[in-house]
């Protein structure tokens, strides 16, 4: 049994849903998932109008935090962030960040790696989000299994770096089933290729 981390970065819940999903269908590949958030730096206090940001963050500020640890216990790793200005959000960014001395010793390398992303807009920075956070795990020696178009399913989302979703200019887009199905799509193809590697 492959170990799958899920490690996100959510301000209004999307990846929090996006991460959910995934997990699922994680479980339903064989894996055992450990779902991780990575936690908010901001202060609640400067979100406090934001009633998404502010359920989402009460949602999952009691719920597991990444740590370090969760990525030398996998053998896959699936992380997630919003864009921000084409690149990674700045909690997701810090964490990664601090994961320096690991890097350095080696216990981020030869892992099966892919991501995850959204934004408000279709053309707002979902390629650039993804292709940073691969640039990272070349940097650690990462295995980089993206999904391609390695289904039919891939040609609806159109995506071949991850999986993305637009969330609209009131972040009101509900994961939609193309967005659902290449979710499961990339856990199945990710936990299958970290089978191959672990036996």
């Amino acid at each position: 049994m492959s170990k799958l981390a899920i490690v996100y970065y959510s301000a209004t819940g999307h990846g929090t849903k996006m991460a959910e999903r995934l997990a699922m269908a994680g479980e339903n590949a064989g894996a055992e998932v450990r779902l991780r958030h990575v936690e908010e730096t901001r202060d609640p206090a400067t979100f406090a109008e934001n009633p998404a940001w502010t359920a989402n963050y009460e949602a999952t500020k009691d719920k597991p935090a990444a740590t370090g640890d969760d990525l030398v216990w996998a053998d896959a790793v699936v992380f997630g962030s919003p864009t921000r200005f084409g690149a990674t959000a700045a909690p997701f960014q810090t964490f990664v960040d601090s994961l320096g001395g690991l890097w350095a010793q080696g216990k981020l390398m030869d892992k099966v790696y892919a991501a995850y992303t959204s934004s408000q807009t279709l053309h707002g920075g979902q390629e650039t989000t993804l292709n940073a956070i691969y640039t990272t795990l070349m940097h650690w020696g990462g295995i980089i299994v993206p999904p391609g178009y390695t289904a039919p399913l891939k040609f609806a989302d159109g995506n071949p770096y991850g999986v993305g979703h637009v969330t609209g200019p009131d972040n009101q887009n509900e994961l939609e089933e193309a967005t659902l199905v290449a979710l499961d799509h990339l856990a199945q193809r990710i936990v299958s290729v970290a089978d191959k590697l672990t036996r």
